[in-house]
């Protein structure tokens, strides 16, 4: 009954010896079973047929379709899909006809033949006119290039402390911090890893995308240093003492080494590093230009290093009864970092405080961040006292059960930098009142007569305006370093309290203030929506 014709339609003959069945559905009951089942079938003209609406001799019911392949690029380039729409009763796609359907649409790149091959796989597996998608090109983003580094050849001062040696029986000997940290002359400091150039990404369609570079740092000298005249990426030391790890390099300090400062010793000043290899007495005083180490303890004396200020026990102090008596007889300040084991009635600044067991009645005030407990798990417990100022204070316990005073200010510099924020607009509203007054006495001098007293005028005027409007220009920079600095320092305050949050705790985050009146489980204090609000921890 049914005939295939060489453009690959399936057609009835309508005569009087061949005639098509009485209904659609046994038609379509008789294609089925017929070797053109899997054809397309032309159901609009099958539909006429049966409405009568049908004038020729043959009937068409369905024809052959080869499997058909569209690719389509993404918005971004980034990645080709096809759609694969599998036989009916005609060819099956071949690897070749895929292969120039991916290169038609445009794919120059990323192409991988297992990706299309597994696509055609389908066609063994799926019914006839199943459409099916496949990703078959693949972009690559660029890799940025990483910021070059500093690696560190030789140990600290600093290193030397947090590294007490071990014992043949395994225990640790906390008196004991092994060689002191010393250089001579030549001595390899530091080496920079450069900065590499990244590598670059590119869209199926074959467009090159640049990656960012890492950004190179200087490697920078401090004293007792320099650059490798045979390598630049190294610094070697050029003086014997004690290398000490700057913001962008190493310098080398000499040392001077006491056993103990008291009243034998007297007063300490020197202009490197000062190891004090037991403790500092009572009323005495140590400054140094470098760092300061101490492998004792410190008891109302005052200590002020442009470098670090490493205590490796602790430092203690009472209310200065002779004087004042919110001053306190242990006072601790460093232009760095302050490091030390627990503080009790001690003033301490920094510009990092570190505090490894307790800080207690301590006036604390830190640039950065105060952290009272182990770095990896801040459980220390901080309680009485002040906190002065401060971008990020963290501890496992803050205040005491019993509700006694704390005070908690982070932040505090906020109100300087508002100060000056407001000094400048000051000046700048007293700038444009300048510039008004200037351009009423240049329309005055427009109106002069004499041309040469007029252009003199109007030089003089016009030089004075580009004076005040480039002084306006660095007060608009100013003042937007100023919100930009302050927006950064208020989004990035954080309290957190790792175990608790004690009451009577009078808590200030730049201009924001809290009290709590009861005891808060693990929580985060940060400002938000103008105030400032408790996140509690979930574990």
């Amino acid at each position: 009954m049914f005939e295939l014709a060489d453009n690959g339609q399936v057609i009835v003959n309508i005569n009087a010896d061949s005639a098509p069945p009485p209904s659609k559905a046994l038609l379509l009951e008789a294609l089925a079973n017929s070797p053109f089942g899997n054809c397309y079938i032309a159901s609009a003209e099958i539909d006429k047929f049966y409405a009568g609406e049908h004038d020729t001799n043959h009937l068409l019911v369905a024809k052959q379709v080869d499997a058909q392949l569209e690719v389509s690029i993404s918005d971004d380039k980034m990645s080709a899909i096809g759609r694969l729409t599998t036989a009916q009763g005609g060819k099956m796609l071949t690897l070749d006809e895929g292969k120039r359907a991916i290169v038609s649409a445009g794919v120059r790149r990323g192409y991988q033949q297992v990706l299309l091959e597994k696509l055609l796989q389908q066609q063994l597996r799926l019914g006839a006119g199943t459409a099916v998608k496949g990703t078959l090109a693949k972009g690559r983003l660029p890799t940025d290039g990483k910021d070059s580094t500093l690696i560190k050849e030789t140990a600290t001062l600093k290193d030397r402390i947090n590294r007490p040696q071990h014992r043949d029986d395994g225990t640790v000997d906390m008196r004991d911090f092994g060689k002191l940290a010393s250089v001579e002359p030549g001595a390899l400091l530091m080496t920079q890893q450069p900065a590499t150039p990244g590598k670059e990404g590119y869209t199926v369609t074959g467009d090159i995308l640049a990656p960012k570079p890492g950004k190179q740092s200087k490697l920078i000298p401090g004293e007792g240093a320099k650059l490798n005249p045979n390598n630049p990426l190294e610094l070697i030391a050029t003086i014997s003492g004690v290398p000490v790890e700057t913001n962008q390099g190493m310098r080398v300090d000499d040392i001077f080494t006491i056993g103990e400062v008291n009243v034998k010793s007297g007063h300490i000043g020197f202009n490197g590093s000062v190891l004090i290899t037991q403790g500092v007495a009572p009323g005495m005083r140590v400054t140094a230009k470098g760092d300061i180490t101490v492998l004792g303890t410190v008891e109302s004396a005052i200590l002020s290093a442009s470098g670090d200020i490493c205590i490796k026990q602790g430092a203690f102090g009472h209310p200065n009864h002779q004087q004042d008596e919110q001053q306190l007889t242990c006072q601790i300040s460093a232009a760095n970092g302050v490091y030390l084991s627990h503080a009790q009635y001690a003033y301490i600044e920094g510009n990092d405080i570190h505090i490894e067991r307790q800080a207690s009645h301590c006036q604390l005030k830190a640039m950065a961040s105060i952290i009272v407990g182990a770095l990896d798990n801040p459980n220390g417990k901080l309680f009485g006292g002040e906190v002065l100022d401060a971008c990020r204070l963290e501890a496992g316990e803050i205040g005491n059960e019993s509700g006694a005073k704390m005070r908690i200010n982070l932040l505090a510099r906020g109100t300087d930098i508002t100060a000056e924020h407001d000094t400048h607009v000051q000046h700048l509203n007293e700038n444009d009142t300048k510039l008004r007054t200037l351009q009423e006495a240049l329309e005055k001098a427009e109106a002069l007569k004499d041309k040469d007293k007029k252009k003199q005028l109007i030089e003089k005027i016009g030089a004075t305006q580009l004076a005040l409007v480039q002084q306006a220009d660095e007060l608009e920079t100013r003042l937007s370093a100023l919100d930009n600095a302050l927006n950064t320092l208020v989004n990035n305050a954080q309290l957190i309290a790792h175990h608790k949050l004690n009451p009577g705790v009078a808590i200030q985050i730049f201009d924001k203030a809290l009290k709590t009146a009861r005891q808060y489980p693990p929580c985060v204090l940060k400002i938000a929506k103008s105030k400032i609000e408790i996140e509690f921890k979930t574990s």
